[in-house]
């Protein structure tokens, strides 16, 4: 498995678990968004991230040694 789908794994884990964890807190309604504040980070960092052209989770899956799909197709 290569970093990017990895960190596209962990961002879209984190999404569906924020918008579960705000359902189960409030019901079908989600008129108090609590948990939403983690799915409005997730993208945040996404977004930035598609812009930068830099990922927090990027560095660090590749400090531990994961490889990215550019190093194993090489």
């Amino acid at each position: 498995m290569t970093v990017e789908r990895t960190i596209r794994i962990i961002a879209g884990s984190f999404i569906m678990l924020s918008v579960v964890l705000a359902a189960m807190q409030h019901g079908i309604s989600l008129t108090q968004p609590t948990w939403l504040w983690f799915t409005l980070f997730v993208g945040a960092n996404l977004f930035q991230s598609g812009i930068t052209r830099w990922c927090l989770m990027e560095t660090i899956l590749k400090s531990l040694g994961m490889k990215s799909c550019c190093e194993m197709r090489g």
